[in-house]
């Protein structure tokens, strides 16, 4: 295992602020743009801005059969599925509830690879599932007590398990290099199958304001752009084990910001909950560091 040094820990602290922001800049868009044409038109401008960078950088879109495979698993069901249901959802739920069913997907990976692949999974690692359970429970009977929208609650529900599902899915697509490149693919491929529901469902009914201009130029460059070469760059830094420590930070910050800049309340059962879940992962990941 490669050593954490501050360079990687300041990148990492990096990308979880940005990844997790994303969850607020969405929840902007969608209150003054229909979310499928959105997010249809983000991915197509940031696989214009990912694939150009790419061949600037000298990579090549003449990919492994098993690169294009990853590629094309990955714009299903990580953009297409994944982000589409969530846009979704976010009309009528919170930034930071779509983040707190977000922060579950390491603890799903976890769990579907022990029932599934059977991997080793020591007993920290199981009480971390179990406490990880325990913590989106807590999180859900609160806010089931004020009112949620269930049905947007189900739409996150299904897009964590689809990207679970592509995690699991896509093992050594970035094999071969061309990382950047396969990045602005994938968003290629999330934009043309997100169009389809756009055209058929959506009215292009936009109301344009300096927020929802903010809110997708951040979208586009931070979450989109820069928050994926981040990861990438800490990837190549530190290995991929290490470097998803940092996903730790996604509840802590996708609450906090939403918290922040969309002043939506937290309860005491919130915060609990996030702290539960985070120390559910840690547990998670610690074991996997081990059994490594």
């Amino acid at each position: 295992m490669k050593p954490i040094d501050t360079k990687a820990i300041v990148m990492g602290v990096m990308f979880g602020i940005m990844w997790a922001s994303a969850f607020t800049s969405a929840r902007v868009i969608v209150q003054y743009a229909p979310p499928l044409y959105a997010l249809a038109i983000r991915f197509l401008l940031s696989g214009v801005l990912a694939v150009t960078l790419a061949r600037a950088m000298g990579q090549s879109w003449y990919l492994t059969r098993q690169q294009w495979i990853g590629t094309l698993v990955f714009g299903v069901t990580q953009n297409a599925l994944y982000l589409g249901l969530n846009f979704i959802a976010m009309q009528t739920i919170q930034a930071s509830l779509a983040a707190i069913v977000a922060s579950t997907m390491p603890l799903l990976v976890a769990f579907a690879s022990w029932m599934v692949f059977g991997e080793r999974i020591r007993p920290l690692g199981i009480v971390g599932l179990v406490a990880g359970l325990v913590g989106v429970a807590l999180i859900m009977s609160a806010r089931l007590q004020v009112g949620i929208d269930l049905f947007g609650l189900g739409l996150c529900i299904v897009g964590v398990i689809s990207l679970t599902v592509a995690t699991l899915s896509v093992r050594g697509a970035s094999s071969g290099g061309n990382l950047l490149m396969i990045v602005g693919l994938q968003m290629f491929v999330g934009s043309a199958l997100l169009w389809v529901p756009a055209l058929t469902l959506e009215t292009f009914d936009v109301t344009w304001t300096w927020q929802l201009g903010v809110a997708f130029t951040y979208t586009v460059i931070v979450p989109g752009i820069g928050a994926t070469l981040i990861w990438f760059m800490l990837v190549d830094r530190i290995g991929a084990t290490p470097a998803a420590v940092f996903h730790f930070l996604t509840p802590f910050f996708g609450v906090l910001t939403a918290a922040l800049l969309l002043d939506e309340k937290l309860g005491s059962m919130d915060v609990v909950g996030v702290l539960i879940i985070t120390a559910g992962i840690w547990a998670v990941q610690m074991t996997k560091q081990k059994c490594t």
